[in-house]
C-alpha cells in the first residue's frame, strides 16, 4: 500500500514522464532522415533536442535549489545537479544516438546500394525505415553505458553516487 501512495504522490516530473520526453529523440529522427531532407533540417533537430536537454538540466538545478533550500554547499549540490543532468542527457539522448543512427543509416544506404538494384529512392525511404526502427533498440543500452561511464568518472569527481542520479 505504501509503494502504491508513494507512486501516486510522487510529483511527475514533465522532462522525464510526459510526452516531453520524445523532445530528446528529436535528433535520431532527425538523423533517420537525412538522407531524404536538406542537412538544415536534421540540425534543426538537434537544437530542438539541445533545448530539451537545456531545460530539463535547468529544472533539476531549480528543484536542486528547492530541495537545499538556504543549507550550505546549495550552490554545489545546484551545479552538480545542472552538470550531471546536462552531461548525461547530452550524451544519452543526442550525442550517442545521434551517431548510432547515423552510422547506421550510412551503412544500410550504402549496402543497399551496394547489394541492390533498388531506385535510390528506394534505397533512402529503406534507410529512413532502419533509421526509425533501431531507435527503441539503441535506447536502454546507451543509457545504461552512459550511467557507466559517468558513475566511472565525472561522478566520482563531484562524490555523488548512482543513487543520487539528477535521472
Amino acid at each position: 500500500m505504501d509503494q502504491i501512495q508513494e507512486k501516486t504522490s510522487k510529483e511527475v516530473d514533465i522532462y522525464r514522464d510526459t510526452w516531453v520526453r520524445f523532445l530528446g529523440y528529436a535528433n535520431e529522427v532527425g538523423e533517420a532522415f537525412r538522407a531524404l531532407v536538406p542537412v538544415s533540417a536534421v540540425w534543426a533537430t538537434y537544437a530542438v533536442a539541445t533545448v530539451y536537454v537545456s531545460a530539463d538540466a535547468v529544472d533539476k538545478g531549480k528543484k536542486a535549489a528547492v530541495e537545499h533550500g538556504d543549507n550550505p554547499g546549495k550552490t554545489t549540490k545546484v551545479a552538480v545537479a545542472v552538470v550531471d543532468t546536462f552531461v548525461w542527457q547530452a550524451l544519452a539522448s543526442v550525442a550517442i544516438p545521434g551517431f548510432t543512427i547515423n552510422r547506421v543509416c550510412a551503412a544500410s544506404l550504402y549496402l543497399l546500394g551496394r547489394t541492390t538494384r533498388l531506385p535510390l529512392s528506394v534505397r533512402k525511404w529503406t534507410t529512413t525505415a532502419i533509421g526509425l526502427s533501431t531507435i527503441p533498440f539503441i535506447i536502454h543500452p546507451i543509457d545504461r553505458g552512459v550511467d557507466f561511464l559517468l558513475d566511472s568518472s565525472l561522478r566520482k569527481v563531484y562524490g555523488q553516487s548512482a543513487g543520487e542520479r539528477h535521472d
